[in-house]
């Protein structure tokens, strides 16, 4: 063999080796990936989101859909008096009149939901009926009571005597200054992805306390407060639903998402959108995200400390504090 055809043999042998050396460090990075996702997955907003997991688990770990593991999930807040800004017993509006807002969605873009819902325990369930049963998304007032009525759901007064007493309270000051945290955090949203690998999401609250008459914010709106694409995952919202609204907030995640981001960078994506366009008050607003991909990766973000969510799989229950832009 002369010189020319050895180092030509040579080349041909160390790019056979160079490609074998990426295939296995592509094969190994798909390993490694896959071992840090989990399915069947649900993961919920703040701290209630335990006992929520808790409830759509029983679904998922049976085999059961993802759309039912999340609306069976939030019907624990919805119907727990003592989460005053969820459902049974939530904070009313300036006038003491408790009023709902839900929405579900599945993956493949079916969706519905029930606006300014009033003597209804689980509102999720008739955004649920909305999306199965009428040629329509959004149901909203008196026709979506009719509407519930009429599928069998049962009237029944929401306004609990701790919820009437906090809100005599207010009304002796009658200053509307909304405050997100902890305590008063507005919203529950839910995120599942079941053992066929099939994605749903369920947003549902009783919106700011004390609001003004007809206020709906981000938690019903599809796009807002919800949305979810079995092509690459869901995201849900929580916090001051009108600066959700403005920036489309949960369709923003999930197409960034799309365009390759992880889930926790495009809930920061979106929270640092919220941040530009409103940093000359940001101190008085709370926005977070959760999000999880098609494969089960999930994360958060939010604007200030003392937002936190919830992660139930298989191998784990876990609330996690979610990070944030301002301490």
């Amino acid at each position: 063999m002369n010189r020319k055809s050895f180092i030509k043999l040579a080349g041909i042998a160390g790019a056979g080796i160079v490609s074998n050396s990426i295939s296995l460090l592509g094969e190994n990075k798909k390993k490694t990936s896959k071992s840090n996702h989990s399915v069947p997955i649900v993961i919920s907003t703040w701290n209630m989101g335990l006992g929520a997991n808790e409830g759509a688990w029983k679904v998922l770990s049976s085999g059961g859909d993802a759309l039912t593991a999340v609306e069976q999930g939030v019907w624990i807040p919805e119907a727990d008096p003592k989460e005053m800004t969820v459902g049974l017993g939530g904070f009313p509006d300036r006038e003491g009149r408790v009023t709902l807002d839900a929405c579900v969605m599945r993956g493949d873009g079916a969706c519905g939901a029930v606006l300014a819902l009033e003597n209804i325990v689980h509102p999720v369930s008739v955004a649920r009926a909305v999306m199965e049963k009428t040629p329509h998304v959004i149901l909203t007032g008196e026709g979506a009571l009719q509407f519930a009525l009429q599928q069998g759901f049962k009237k029944e007064n929401l306004l609990t005597p701790e919820s009437e007493k906090a809100w005599k309270d207010w009304l002796k000051k009658s200053e509307y200054k909304p405050i997100i945290n902890i305590e008063n955090h507005d919203t529950i949203g839910m995120l599942a992805i079941d053992q066929a690998g099939k994605l749903a999401g369920a947003c549902t609250t009783s919106g700011m306390a004390f609001k003004m008459r007809g206020r709906i914010g981000d938690s019903p709106i599809i796009g807002a407060g919800l949305f979810v694409d079995e092509e690459v995952g869901g995201a849900t919202a929580t916090g001051h639903g009108e600066e959700v609204i403005r920036i489309a907030g949960s369709h923003l995640v999930v197409e960034l998402m799309r365009h390759g981001k992880s889930p926790e960078a495009a809930c920061k994506e979106a929270v640092d959108r919220v941040y530009k366009r409103q940093k000359h008050r940001i101190k008085d607003i709370q926005v977070g995200f959760i999000a999880v991909s098609k494969e089960g990766e999930y994360g958060a973000y939010c604007v200030h400390k003392g937002f936190s969510y919830a992660v139930k799989t298989a191998q784990k229950t876990e609330l996690i504090p979610g990070k944030y832009l301002i301490d």
